[in-house]
């Protein structure tokens, strides 16, 4: 995919990602989820970023043209944990090519959470065969917002 004449290209993050990777997340979870209040201030999520998420799980990026547009990271067994897309990556099919990406990744199958309140995640998931498993009252995540678990399985 091109863009403004230059390749997006989706590769493993390195350490030097670790601060355009928070501000994307930053970013797309203020424009995709502002109801929601976070539980961890910026800085917070930087740090978590660069001391966790980055080194020590399998962090995807988007890069087009040297800046980081988007995000997937991969946890361990099934458990797809995070991806966000640049609110202005929004349905380009970035998120698209994310989710086949971690359909080749995890080919037994994949879980995730969503907030409840996110409704165009919802839509995006079941697009791609994701099935609502569960909902919960938040009380087990750090925002305790309501949430609900999609469960993608191959098809036999």
């Amino acid at each position: 995919m091109a863009v403004n004449g230059k390749d997006l290209v989706l590769r493993r993050a390195t350490d030097s990602d670790a601060s355009g990777i928070a501000d994307v997340w930053l970013r797309s979870f203020a424009a995709a989820l502002p109801t929601v209040q976070r539980a961890h201030d910026d800085a917070a999520v930087r740090e978590f970023f660069a001391d966790v998420v980055v080194p020590r799980h399998e962090t995807w990026v988007a890069d087009a043209g040297g800046a980081v547009v988007g995000l997937l990271v991969l946890g361990e067994g099934q458990e797809l944990e995070q991806l966000y897309l640049d609110p202005s990556w929004r349905g380009r099919g970035l998120g698209d090519r994310f989710v086949d990406l971690a359909k080749q990744r995890r080919p037994d199958g994949l879980q995730l959470w969503t907030f409840q309140v996110n409704a165009p995640a919802h839509r995006f998931y079941r697009r791609h065969g994701f099935v609502e498993v569960e909902r919960t009252d938040g009380a087990g995540n750090e925002e305790r917002e309501p949430d609900v678990r999609f469960v993608w399985s191959p098809v036999s």
